[in-house]
């Protein structure tokens, strides 16, 4: 399994734009091959800063899932509404033993 953690500082007068076709982005990305699930956030203490945490069943889903033709429209939709370029962390089922 593949985990993402996907943060976004998105400009306050677009938040509800941000919000509104991050539904439509989220709903198609849900029906994807290998996805265990997609969720947005807002920061508790920044509602103008968003966390998408995704589970992928395997890299070659998550990658499949980077050229998906509603993640082309997504990532051209939301680039005007950020504040700066989204951060995106990889990270892999492995398990480290000493936490």
């Amino acid at each position: 399994m593949i985990y993402v953690v996907a943060t976004t500082q998105v400009k306050p007068e677009s938040r509800e734009a941000y919000i509104k076709g991050a539904k439509d982005c989220i709903s198609a990305t849900r029906k994807e091959k290998g996805c265990i699930s997609y969720e947005n956030h807002a920061s508790i203490n920044d509602p103008n800063l968003f966390v998408v945490v995704e589970r992928w069943e395997s890299r070659d889903d998550l990658n499949a899932h980077g050229r998906a033709p509603h993640m082309k429209v997504w990532r051209e939709y939301s680039a005007p509404l950020k504040a700066s370029p989204t951060v995106i962390e990889i990270i892999s089922d492995g398990k480290v033993d000493k936490f």
